[in-house]
């Protein structure tokens, strides 16, 4: 008679522990990285407004921010001529929204200057972003 060894008996069920180890982390990594995807945007002291309202706008928006600094289009600081490229780049067609991101105390001219760039390459629609007061 052959007698079975305690290290040799078969596994027969499965330990949830590190399974459930393994979910946490997935999920507390995929919750941190979310807040930053909503939230990636370059930080800016909006101006208020006390009429804004939520953007209704289905389509996909040209995001431009305008800070003391200089021009940013996605994420990356660009002069008035890189600006007029990428946004040939991306304009599919003359309805599409450009989103004016700018700070407060930003000096107007640099809006205009934007906004000058934006109606040379065609695209004629703006959403301002504000701060609802």
């Amino acid at each position: 008679m052959k007698l079975i060894d305690e290290n040799e008996k078969e596994i027969s069920e499965i330990n949830m522990i590190p399974l459930v180890d393994i979910v946490l982390v997935i999920l507390i990594i995929f919750m941190a990285t979310a807040t930053f995807m909503v939230e990636g945007k370059i930080p800016l002291d909006l101006p208020k407004a006390k009429t804004g309202e939520p953007a209704k706008s289905t389509q996909k928006r040209i995001e431009i921010t305008i800070k003391k600094d200089g021009i940013y289009f996605e994420g990356q600081k660009v002069s008035s001529e890189e600006l007029k490229q990428k946004l040939q780049a991306v304009k599919t067609d003359e309805n599409q929204v450009v989103a004016l991101r700018s700070e407060k105390d930003v000096i107007f001219q640099d809006v205009v200057t934007v906004i000058d760039v934006c109606r040379q390459v065609g695209l004629e629609k703006y959403i301002i972003e504000t701060k609802k007061e």
